[in-house]
């Protein structure tokens, strides 16, 4: 995490897209400062800090998922959201939850790669200039660019030392800073791509085995390489990234990475209430590995080490935060061992006609500003009146309370519904602006929302 976010900065950064909420923000936002408090704490304690896991509550559409998303831009941290219903219990065909603490190290991996690479930039691309000078230096046919033939007819003046082949390449490095070659083809030799991905279901050990196999088949033999005809602009994009790997120490970057997953990584676990068995049914449903996959849980979330591909993981200083909206189940239908797990709870509440009207006007990525932006594309400017923002919220709220509570997404199917015929219609023929007020919006949607079987369906 960026040192200079405090709690306060956090919860301002979430309240940038995510509406209300505030409780939650807090809670995550204090969690995340603790991840760099305890990286502060004096040694002989910091081990003992243990992360305190979280459960969001609340129904759909109130921003659980948006906060585990804009947390994961926040945090330079190794992240990963999860979803509990894709796992099964060990011995079942499916995932089995260790493989949330690989794919996290996987994350991680490429994040710290993609720091190294980043220092190692100008370098690479010396080395990348280097390479494209190889390939432009050899002996050229008759139809040379005339900037080349300039250049070859100077030599021609000069004898033919050593020197005089270094002062080629460095006119030649000039006039490839300027530009002049940016349009010329050149053959490169690249490496092939690797084999397709290969993923293992079944018992316990057989996905890792899955990606032994994967590693041990790629490492046989030489790599495969081939050429390619390129232009020289596009020639960085391919080498540039080639060279950078080729001076970073992957060894140094696998051991900060695992030093980071360890340290500071999150795992966001969402919909945690379908694997919840609702107690009092009788039975426990159609997926008889539901308390079977909290049960596997319980260590990866206490602490326990996990074998990657990169070595051993500890989950010990993981933080783990949960999420679902709990309808047909409650917090209490999780196995009582798994509850303990995650000792701080925070509900959110459902969102009110005031929260919709917000959340159509005040985010940066509000939902007006997505429809005009796509509208624009077909240079159509389209605007709302503030009545017509309102009568929207009013809308989305009155039809939430009718049929059945999904919060903010119903926004996006009373907006669809109501720019539906501007969305048609717009062809890009022409510039045109559009104002919609109140009075349009209840003409398009008034008859929908009063027609409650019908809403069902639209709405």
């Amino acid at each position: 995490m960026r040192d200079e976010l405090t709690p306060r900065q956090i919860v301002a950064e979430l309240d940038t897209y995510i509406i209300g909420q505030s409780d939650a923000k807090r809670t995550v936002a204090i969690a995340l400062r603790n991840r760099w408090r305890r990286q502060n704490a004096p040694d002989e304690i910091r081990e003992e800090i243990m992360p305190s896991n979280i459960v969001l509550i609340g129904p759909t559409g109130v921003g659980k998922t948006e906060i585990a998303r804009r947390l994961a831009r926040l945090a330079n941290a190794p992240f990963i959201k999860v979803e509990a219903t894709k796992f099964t219990e060990v011995g079942y065909v499916g995932r089995d939850v260790d493989s949330m603490i690989r794919d996290l190290a996987d994350i991680a991996v490429n994040m710290v790669r993609a720091d190294h690479e980043a220092h190692v930039q100008g370098r690479a691309r010396e080395l990348a200039d280097e390479r494209i000078l190889d390939a432009l230096l050899p002996p050229a046919p008759q139809s040379v660019a005339v900037e080349h033939s300039l250049v070859s007819q100077q030599q021609q003046s000069e004898d033919g030392t050593r020197g005089d082949t270094q002062r080629t390449r460095e006119r030649m490095r000039t006039l490839l800073k300027a530009g002049y070659f940016d349009d010329r083809e050149i053959e490169i030799e690249v490496t092939a791509e690797g084999s397709p991905m290969l993923q293992v279901f079944g018992p316990m050990g057989l996905e890792e085995m899955g990606m032994n196999l994967q590693d041990l088949l790629g490492n046989m033999g030489p790599r495969r390489r081939k050429k390619r005809r390129i232009k020289v602009a596009e020639a960085y994009d391919v080498l540039v990234p080639q060279e950078a790997q080729k001076l970073i120490d992957m060894d140094k970057v696998t051991r900060e990475a695992l030093d980071r997953v360890e340290q500071s990584g999150i795992v966001f676990i969402d919909e945690i209430d379908k694997v919840a068995n609702h107690v009092g049914t009788g039975k426990a449903g159609p997926n008889v590995s539901r308390e079977g996959v909290q049960r596997d849980l319980l260590p990866i979330v206490e602490g326990s080490n996990v074998t990657t591909k990169y070595g051993m993981v500890r989950t010990d200083h993981i933080l783990f935060i949960a999420s679902g909206a709990f309808h047909v189940t409650k917090p209490s239908d999780l196995i009582p061992e798994l509850q303990g797990r995650f000792p701080i709870r925070v509900e959110l509440n459902s969102l009110t006609e005031e929260d919709f009207y917000n959340i159509l006007t005040q985010p940066k990525n509000a939902l007006l500003k997505q429809y005009q932006a796509l509208l624009l594309s077909d240079s159509v400017t389209i605007t709302f009146t503030d009545d017509a923002v309102r009568e929207v919220a009013r809308t989305a709220a009155q039809v939430n309370a009718d049929v059945e509570n999904i919060g903010a997404r119903r926004l996006h199917t009373v907006m669809t519904t109501l720019l539906e015929d501007i969305l048609f219609e717009a062809d890009g023929s022409g510039p045109s602006e559009i104002e919609l007020d109140a009075a349009q919006v209840c003409e398009k949607l008034d008859d929908i929302v009063r027609n409650r079987d019908l809403s069902q369906y639209i709405l």
